[in-house]
């Protein structure tokens, strides 16, 4: 097929040496990842400043029951993402374009038709569900209802991004990502604390930044998208009717992905409710939340930006194919991410203190279960990073189901199941708790490893008609 006027496909991830070609991917993912990562960061360190380590429990649990919604409407992304590197490796350009634009119409009934009314009305009984202390509770609820409510500009935000990476363009969605993390901190520090005729909203404007602001980014995407500017563009001819075929595929291979983060999730919602379970149940909720979910965040983000680059490489190169620069693709992403989490966890060890003040976690109950989290996690790093980046592999190459199976054990299963022992047994303490996730983390990195060393994902065919 031609391809219409536009940018061409990066042709040096299927061909040349491989190390470049994943670090092209990985550092514009990564940077951008951390710097998102940050964004959030900032925002649990300004409501926690102004409003409280109540406000920073209640972003934590509210993000933590969003992200269980979220992830099953992303993961027709992940979908996506499987055949527009599929194709971007074959060089079919038009059938790139159809993908994204399927994918686009999907989400958007999914988001706009059935994300934002059952959470808008489920939002008081979730917050029930995770043991949220009251306190908690009349913090989180205005927050996670207007992130239910206004997703869909995220969502676009994060599809597009997505398509571009798969299709070899990590560096445009950085430079939007950058945009959108500046604009969301203005808007957080006029909207948090209030300027001249604007109230402090505090909690809320937290959440009202941050989907004004990918808001405005979606609709800078969409222009561009239109534009023909852009390695992906949609264009008059394209064909606008839904495509049952394509939409197939999409869930074929994104289904699995979405259980997947629903039951990653949802392990970690019952972990909440184990955490609330305990004799300082707001204290270490708040460790929890700014622990493990910003500052761990550093190693989190970093990786899932390796494992998107992973998943690129490997699926172009297939599609290509070329199935040996997919194994040396993902060996080459988990030493990356082996020094980025080396790097993360010595701060963990030598400055928590420092951390921690910087969330205005004095509470020296707060502080004590902090320091002691942050300890594990330095450790769990190591295996996150390599666990995302052979995820990432197997995902860009079409076997979305392993991974499902994997952190059925490895997220949900096992953890669990341990703090529901020790919890009916000895009694559950938060390190018994930290352990938990700690053991989960390890079992994932050895189970990924091993399903991608039995290549099952050589075979795995994909088609749209």
């Amino acid at each position: 097929m031609t391809r219409p006027a536009g940018k061409s496909f990066d042709r040096s991830i299927v061909e040349g040496p491989i190390g470049p070609a994943v670090w092209k991917l990985a550092w514009p993912t990564m940077l951008q990842n951390v710097i998102g990562g940050l964004q959030g960061i900032v925002d649990h360190a300004m409501v926690g400043n102004f409003v409280g380590y109540t406000g920073n429990a209640a972003i934590g649990v509210s993000w933590q029951i969003f992200l269980v919604v979220q992830v099953f409407i992303g993961s027709l992304f992940t979908g996506m993402g499987v055949l527009v590197a599929r194709f971007a490796g074959r060089n079919e350009p038009e059938i790139v374009n159809k993908v994204v634009y399927q994918a686009f119409l999907t989400a958007l009934l999914l988001s706009v038709g059935i994300l934002a009314p059952l959470g808008y009305f489920l939002a008081p009984t979730l917050l029930d569900l995770v043991n949220a202390a009251p306190a908690v509770q009349a913090e989180a609820l205005p927050y996670i209802r207007t992130l239910f409510i206004f997703s869909f500009g995220m969502m676009v935000f994060f599809m597009l991004g997505g398509a571009l990476r798969s299709a070899g363009d990590a560096r445009t969605p950085l430079r939007l990502g950058i945009w959108m993390t500046v604009l969301n901190l203005v808007l957080n520090v006029i909207l948090i604390r209030g300027l001249g005729p604007i109230p402090a909203f505090g909690t809320l404007g937290a959440a009202m930044g941050t989907v004004i602001a990918a808001g405005i980014m979606a609709l800078v995407s969409a222009y561009f998208l239109f534009s023909g500017r852009w390695v992906i563009r949609l264009h008059r001819g394209i064909d606008w009717r839904p495509d049952p075929a394509i939409i197939r595929q999409l869930f074929r291979f994104g289904l699995p992905t979405g259980i997947q983060g629903v039951a990653m999730n949802i392990g970690g919602v019952v972990l909440l409710r184990f955490i609330g379970s305990l004799a300082s149940s707001a204290e270490a909720q708040a460790a929890y939340s700014v622990g493990y979910g910003q500052l761990f965040s550093l190693v989190t983000w970093t990786s899932v930006g390796l494992m998107g680059a992973t998943a690129a490489v490997a699926g172009q190169n297939l599609g290509a194919g070329k199935p040996e620069r997919s194994v040396a693709g993902v060996r080459i992403a988990s030493r990356i991410g082996i020094g980025v989490a080396a790097g993360i966890g010595l701060l963990f060890l030598l400055v928590p203190e420092l951390l921690l003040d910087a969330f205005g976690m004095d509470d020296p109950g707060v502080a004590v279960l902090g320091r002691e989290l942050l300890a594990f996690l330095s450790v769990s790093g190591f295996f996150v990073a390599v666990a995302l980046a052979y995820t990432g592999a197997l995902q860009g190459t079409g076997d979305t189901r392993g991974p499902l199976y994997i952190s059925i054990i490895s997220q949900l299963a096992l953890p669990l199941a341990l703090c529901w022992v020790l919890q009916s047994t000895i009694g559950l303490e938060a390190h018994h708790i930290w352990f938990a996730i700690l053991l989960g983390h390890m079992t994932r990195c050895f189970l990924s490893a091993g399903r991608f060393r039995r290549g099952h994902w050589r075979r795995i065919e994909v088609g749209i008609g």
